[in-house]
C-alpha cells in the first residue's frame, strides 16, 4: 500500500470514528407521541397484570421500595451501567413488538438521568412500541397523589 493511500484510509477511519462519537452524543428525543399519561396507565393496569403490557420501572432501587405502580418490574438505574445491563438482559427475552411502558419517578421525566438511556437501549435494541410515563414532576405528585395505586416494598 502506498504512504499516499494509507494516510488516506487513516483519515476515512479518523472521520468515521468522530461520526460515530458525534451520534453517541446526541441527546435522545423523546417526542409527545411517546409519552403516556398517568390516567392512561392506570386504565391499562388490568393489561399490565394479564401480561400484556410490561411495565418497568427504570429508576433508583430506592424509590421503588418506597413505592411503585402495581405490576412494574425493577429494571435498575439506567443512568448507570448496572442497571442498563439489567434492563438490556431483562428485554432481551422479550418480543420486539411486545408493548412496554418505562418510568422512573425521582424527578420531572425530562430531567431524569435514567429515562433517557432506557428509551435509547429500547430503540437501539429494536422494539417498536414503546411508551414514556409522562411524570412532569414526580411519582409522588403525578401517580400517588392522583389516588392512583401504588405497591410498596420489593
Amino acid at each position: 500500500m502506498t504512504r499516499q493511500r494509507a494516510m488516506m484510509l487513516a483519515l476515512v477511519i479518523t472521520l468515521l470514528a468522530a461520526a460515530a462519537l458525534k451520534a453517541a452524543d446526541q441527546p435522545v428525543t423523546i417526542l409527545p407521541v411517546d409519552l403516556v399519561t398517568p390516567a392512561q396507565l392506570n386504565s391499562e393496569l388490568p393489561a399490565v397484570k394479564a401480561g400484556k403490557i410490561v411495565l418497568l420501572q427504570v429508576g433508583f432501587h430506592v424509590m421503588y421500595q418506597m413505592g411503585h405502580i402495581p405490576g412494574s418490574q425493577y429494571a435498575g438505574p439506567a443512568s448507570k451501567p448496572v442497571g442498563l445491563t439489567a434492563l438490556k438482559n431483562l428485554l432481551a427475552k422479550l418480543p420486539r413488538t411486545r408493548q412496554i411502558v418505562i418510568y422512573c419517578g425521582c424527578c420531572p421525566w425530562n430531567d431524569c438521568p435514567n429515562i433517557r438511556p432506557a428509551f435509547q437501549a429500547l430503540k437501539q435494541l429494536g422494539f417498536v412500541n414503546f411508551k414514556v410515563l409522562n411524570i412532569p414532576d414526580r411519582l409522588g405528585t403525578d401517580w400517588t397523589d392522583q389516588g392512583y395505586p401504588v405497591v410498596k416494598g420489593d
